[in-house]
């Protein structure tokens, strides 16, 4: 029992870390940093499920059949990833037309180059429904609390085993009987 907890409490200390560090990597004001978003609709489906993390990073210039991520990035705006189907040029420069791969038709406002976050370069499926729950304060808290509760749980384990082990090699030395064992080792 002991060796699955530790295998499940090494897993998710993993995973925690490895969601904290994406998180703060892609908050990081670099520039052509990558970034770290979620797909909060179905309208890339089956190519990029509902839920997926994202990672996207600024292209020179994209390429139809491309996915591209566009529009404003903040707590009030969301922005959309669709895939590039035409690129057109209005005064030399380019304008993408997107679709969702689930949708029927193309998207009906098209895309200035200026208004690109960047390309996909990969999707975790899944995997954004915990990192949006984790930039909740209630997702945060637990994010926190749950390992810390973990690691001192762990560790009070082991100071108690520390401690027992302690008692025993004392009287062990004093000649006093183990609570385990009526007679004194000799």
């Amino acid at each position: 029992m002991k060796k699955i907890f530790k295998i499940i409490y090494n897993i998710f200390f993993v995973f925690l870390i490895l969601i904290a560090l994406l998180l703060i990597i892609s908050v990081l004001p670099i520039t052509g940093n990558f970034k770290i978003l979620t797909v909060l609709s179905g309208s890339m489906e089956p190519a990029i499920k509902m839920g997926s993390v994202v990672m996207i990073k600024q292209a020179g210039d994209y390429k139809i059949n491309e996915v591209i991520t566009f529009g404003k990035i903040s707590r009030e705006d969301t922005p959309t990833t669709h895939r590039i189907v035409d690129i057109k040029l209005q005064e030399g420069k380019p304008v993408y037309i997107t679709k969702g791969d689930a949708n029927n038709s193309p998207d009906t406002k098209e895309v200035l180059a200026s208004e690109v976050n960047g390309k996909v370069f990969f999707t975790v499926p899944f995997v954004g429904y915990a990192v949006d729950f984790a930039k909740k304060p209630f997702g945060f808290m637990l994010i926190i609390i749950i390992p810390a509760a973990a690691i001192i749980y762990d560790e009070i384990r082991k100071i108690r085993a520390e401690v027992v082990k302690l008692k025993k090699k004392k009287n062990a030395e004093n000649g006093m009987p183990d609570k385990n064992n009526d007679f004194p080792k000799e």
